[in-house]
């Protein structure tokens, strides 16, 4: 179990803003909850991962209520990126840096005697200041951080932004659009705020930090990074175990781009003997059930709400499952999202009145964000919430046609999404997919075929059904083949013999 930051804070960004690392914020419950959760957890055989945000704390953060009195050049100030404006008067940012979620990088402090003073940067929220890593009270801070929730028992950390920490020392301006949702273009150079090689020193320090608890303790990078050989550098024996393997879950749904990227992955991390992980969707992107009902082609939107272009929801639902199949056949690690095991689309009709990404605001209303895809999920068709909480009043507003989607709709219904997934999951774990090796059969523009140990997986991505291989034992499928045993299109068989 990945579980997103519990940690107390304003709740400026769905609590990627930190406001004390060593607690949990009293709206999800106590360190005695979490100390239950994680033996619990332990119990039933499961593993609980955390989130770490060590890019940037929140502005209600202790050490940014220090800085924010201190004078320039102060220790205080020293653990985040304090600069001096430009322009005669100071009153220009220090560079053009652009925030993820739109507006400018920095934002101007005010002095105790109410005069403009220094910029502070944050590549996130203005309750985001971004940490200094050059500084070595920072790192000396994290390693305690990674000490105290390893001694309570958790199994790891999804860093989130780490390919960020390290900014380039002369903090150049940069040109180009500001996005973290997207990998660096393999013939630009990289941005002076992504990806430096400092990062890896750091990573280095945790790892053995890690080593050092009995156990398997695992660190996996959120790295929004490009090429897959760049993304490969996180995973090397000495840093990380794992890292998100973006590029795969932004790939175009056809035969060729799939098999390009799946190709890609596997050789750099085959490169440096790490697995190579497979996600489709997360709580950063609009739902993979709603980004594959567009067209073939769309770049893909940030958030999808009333007044855009709506999917096709039978058609993203057909080739999510698809996808699924597709997935969880590869070999290396498989990470899924709350709900998608429900089928669950994006809510693409959100009211934007209850839209709470910052995004939306920072965007000047032109990028709907990611709410849409943190909805809370349904548990009963007929329950208050959907059976999330005892009443309606769920953190974002569920919308009517999810009662469709719910557990108890869904549970022991042959054919359904969730059933689909359990049986997925039980045979890639009594294949040992996961630990297998990939051998390509077909990599036309139509079709995709390939083995992993005794099994044989075919993906139909074309207008033409395909028949299967004599004498072939069907396993799974993501939809009912045709009435002659051929293969659909959009749809993933796994097959023996």
């Amino acid at each position: 179990m990945w579980l997103s930051p519990f940690y107390p804070s304003p709740q400026a960004d769905a609590g990627y803003d930190v406001a004390d690392y060593r607690d949990i914020d009293p709206l999800f419950g106590t360190l005695a909850d979490a100390d239950k959760l994680i033996a619990e957890a332990r119990s039933r055989n499961l593993r609980v991962i955390v989130d770490l945000v060590p890019n940037h704390t929140s502005s209600a953060h202790r050490w940014f209520q220090a800085a924010l009195p201190a004078a320039p050049g102060s220790p205080e100030r020293s653990r985040y990126i304090f600069r001096d404006g430009l322009g005669p008067a100071g009153d220009q940012p220090p560079n053009d840096w652009q925030s993820v979620f739109g507006g400018p990088a920095w934002t101007r402090t005010v002095d105790a005697d109410g005069q403009p003073g220094q910029w502070y940067l944050h590549l996130f929220d203005t309750g985001q200041p971004d940490l200094n890593w050059d500084n070595p009270e920072v790192h000396a801070e994290f390693l305690d951080v990674l000490r105290f929730w390893l001694d309570r028992g958790v199994d790891g950390f999804r860093v989130d932004v780490a390919h960020g920490l390290i900014k380039q020392a002369d903090l150049a301006d940069w040109q180009e659009p500001q996005e973290i949702l997207s990998g660096n273009e393999i013939d630009k150079p990289r941005p002076p705020m992504w990806d430096q090689d400092g990062v890896h020193e750091i990573y280095r320090q945790w790892r053995q930090v890690l080593d050092s608890y009995p156990g398997e303790r695992v660190l996996v990078a959120e790295a929004w990074v490009e090429p897959a050989e760049r993304l490969a550098r996180y995973v090397r024996p000495d840093e990380m175990h794992q890292a998100f393997n973006f590029e795969y879950l932004l790939a175009a749904w056809s035969a060729p781009a799939q098999y390009a990227v799946i190709t890609r992955s596997l050789e750099a991390t085959d490169s440096v003997g790490a697995p190579t992980t497979w996600v489709l969707s997360n709580h950063d992107v609009v739902r993979h059930a709603s980004r594959l009902g567009l067209p073939v082609g769309t770049v893909r939107p940030n958030g999808i709400g009333i007044g855009d272009p709506q999917p096709d929801a039978a058609l993203g639902l057909r080739r999510a499952r698809a996808a699924t199949l597709l997935m969880l056949a590869l070999p290396g690690s498989a990470y899924l999202y709350q709900g998608e095991e429900l089928g669950l689309p994006e809510h693409t009709t959100l009211p934007d009145e209850a839209r709470q990404d910052p995004t939306w605001a920072r965007s000047g209303h032109t990028q709907r964000g990611r709410d849409g895809c943190r909805v809370p999920i349904p548990w009963e068709a007929d329950a208050p919430s959907y059976g999330f909480g005892p009443t309606d009043a769920s953190w974002l507003p569920q919308p009517p046609l999810w009662a469709e989607y719910a557990l108890d709709r869904q549970r022991d219904v042959p054919g359904s999404t969730y059933e689909l997934y359990r049986t997925a999951l039980r045979l890639r774990r009594a294949h040992g997919l996961g630990r297998g090796t990939l051998e390509w059969l077909s990599s036309g523009d139509e079709v995709l075929s390939f083995r992993n140990g005794e099994l044989t997986v075919l993906t139909n991505f074309g207008a033409a059904p395909v028949p299967v291989p004599a004498g072939a034992e069907l396993l799974a499928a993501s939809a009912p083949l045709d009435d002659d045993g051929t293969v659909p299109t959009d749809v993933t068989v796994w097959l023996r013999g």
